[in-house]
C-alpha cells in the first residue's frame, strides 16, 4: 500500500473514532440531564474570566507558628536522570490552605470527606481594607455581614464568605505575621459573633487573606470553634481578593484528599 494510502487510512480511522467519542459524550450528557444529575448551582451562571486566589508555596512562606512548614528535596534531576522529581514534606496548614471541619472538632469531616459540591461555591467578599489599614486587629463583624446583605441580597446557599482585608500584600514581609511588643500577632480575622451569624445561613465556607480565621491576637480560636465543628470549612492565606467582585464569582477549592486529613494546601481560583 502506498504511503499516501496509509496516511489517509489512519486519518479516516481517527475521524471515525473522534465522531464515536463525540456521540458517546453527547449521550452521556443527555442521560445525566434526563436522570436529574447536573453541575453545582454555583456553575449555573456563565463566567468570562478566572482569577488565581493562591499564593505560591515555598520554603520561606510565613506560618502561624513562625517556623518553616514546607520542605522540598530533589530526588531525581534532569542532568543525571533525564527527569525531575521532588519529595515534599509539608504541614497541612501551610500556604493557601483549607481547614477541614476535623481541624477543630473531634469527629468532623476530614479533608477527604468534604463533599466536592461544597468546594465549588458562590463567593461573597466582605471588604474591610479601609478599617484594616487603620487597625491591624480589625475584624469582620455582624454589622459587616448585614451591610453586605443589604447591598447584595441574602448569602447564597453553600456560599463561601471571604474577608478582604488587603493583608495579602504583606505576604513577603514580617508584617504578615506582625508580632508586636506584646509578643502576639496582629492581623485581621472574623469576629466570633460574625461566625455564629453565618452559621444561621446556608454558607459552607469562610475565607481570609491572613494566617487565621481568628484575628491574630486571639488566644482561644473562638471563631474556629464556632465555625468548623458544624461541618463547615475555612480557607486561610487567600490571595488577590481585589480581583473578584463582592458577589457573582464562583470559588473553586482544589482541596487535597488524603485520608483522615485535617486540611491541606490548595490551588484556589475564582471564575468571574
Amino acid at each position: 500500500m502506498c504511503d499516501v494510502c496509509v496516511i489517509n487510512s489512519v486519518k479516516d480511522k481517527m475521524i471515525s473514532r473522534r465522531n464515536l467519542f463525540k456521540a458517546a459524550a453527547a449521550g452521556t450528557a443527555a442521560a445525566a440531564m434526563a436522570s436529574g444529575l447536573g453541575a453545582p448551582a454555583a456553575l449555573a451562571a456563565g463566567h468570562g474570566s478566572v482569577a488565581d486566589m493562591t499564593h505560591e508555596l515555598h520554603e520561606q512562606f510565613p506560618t502561624y507558628f513562625g517556623s518553616q512548614q514546607f520542605f522540598k528535596e530533589q530526588k531525581f534531576n534532569w542532568d543525571e536522570h533525564k527527569f525531575n522529581l521532588f519529595e515534599l514534606r509539608v504541614n497541612e496548614h501551610t500556604g493557601t490552605h483549607i481547614d477541614a471541619p476535623l481541624h477543630f472538632s473531634e469527629n468532623g469531616q476530614s479533608v477527604a470527606e468534604v463533599p466536592v459540591d461544597n468546594l465549588i461555591v458562590p463567593l461573597c467578599v466582605i471588604d474591610i481594607k479601609a478599617r484594616a489599614a487603620e487597625n491591624d486587629d480589625a475584624q469582620v463583624t455582624p454589622d459587616d455581614i448585614k451591610a453586605w446583605t443589604d447591598a447584595n441580597g441574602p448569602i447564597p446557599d453553600k456560599a463561601c464568605v471571604a474577608m478582604n482585608s488587603g493583608w495579602d500584600r504583606h505576604v513577603n514581609s514580617e508584617k504578615f505575621r506582625n508580632v508586636g511588643a506584646d509578643e502576639k500577632m496582629h492581623f485581621p480575622g472574623f469576629h466570633v459573633e460574625a461566625a455564629k451569624m453565618l452559621t444561621e445561613t446556608g454558607a459552607v465556607g469562610m475565607a481570609v487573606d491572613t494566617l487565621s480565621l481568628d484575628f491574630g491576637q486571639s488566644g482561644d480560636f473562638a471563631t474556629h470553634y464556632a465555625w468548623l465543628p458544624a461541618n463547615r470549612w475555612g480557607i486561610e492565606n487567600l490571595a488577590n481578593l481585589d480581583n473578584v467582585p463582592a458577589k457573582g464569582a464562583t470559588l473553586v477549592v482544589g482541596a487535597p484528599k488524603h485520608r483522615g486529613g485535617s486540611g491541606g494546601s490548595c490551588r484556589v481560583f475564582a471564575m468571574i
